[in-house]
């Protein structure tokens, strides 16, 4: 008798947890926000997102330049309408800023992740050594396929993509129409000085 109740105690216990409902799933943490940038500059603001993930290296080093306050009091010093505009290395007078050492291209990444050289997308400037960026940057205002990672040569090594302009693009296209000629010796640098007035991390 005594057997009889424990079996159908234990039958009963067993019925009851297979029809308990199970834990629901812990829900997925939000992904962190990209880094945004907020530039301040004599034809307005502009804002650009920038893509750690994808180029954690080069993101990490244009942070540092834009926290150490570095972008403040330089200007676009190149602009080429029908391709780019360059800028953040060059005082008013076109002395270039102390920089710091320059850092890994990372082209080949961001462009195997579908990062490009795009309109409205923020790219590392650098001389012809793949490797050599440091503190200056371009945004591109058309489509440059010929600026994209094509192979590991110096010359095909591209320029690392690495952000967007996700508001204030009126203000860059404002800045490409400005006029330009030579100036110590440079081409394409503006007739009257595109300041950037300041640089600032929007979501730290």
């Amino acid at each position: 008798m005594r057997r009889r109740a424990l079996l159908a105690f234990l039958l009963a216990a067993t019925a009851a947890f297979a029809q308990a409902p199970s834990p629901a799933p812990a829900a997925p943490r939000p992904a962190a926000p990209k880094p945004r940038v907020k530039f301040e500059t004599s034809y307005g603001p502009f804002v650009v997102e920038l893509e750690p993930d994808l180029a954690p290296k080069t993101v990490a080093n244009f942070l540092a330049y834009v926290r150490a306050g570095h972008y403040a009091g330089t200007i676009f010093h190149r602009v080429i309408p029908g391709f780019m505009i360059q800028g953040g290395g060059l005082t008013e007078t076109l002395a270039e800023k102390p920089t710091g050492e320059p850092i890994p291209n990372e082209a080949a990444l961001t462009f195997k992740a579908g990062l490009k050289n795009s309109r409205g997308t923020l790219a590392m400037a650098r001389i012809a050594e793949p490797h050599s960026a440091k503190a200056q940057f371009y945004i591109n205002t058309v489509n440059n396929a010929s600026l994209d990672h094509q192979n590991t040569t110096d010359e095909g090594y591209g320029y690392c993509a690495f952000g967007r302009v996700v508001s204030g693009m009126e203000a860059v296209a404002a800045i490409e129409k400005v006029r330009t000629g030579w100036k110590k010796g440079q081409p394409n640098v503006p007739e009257y000085p595109v300041r950037i007035t300041s640089a600032e991390v929007l979501n730290p």
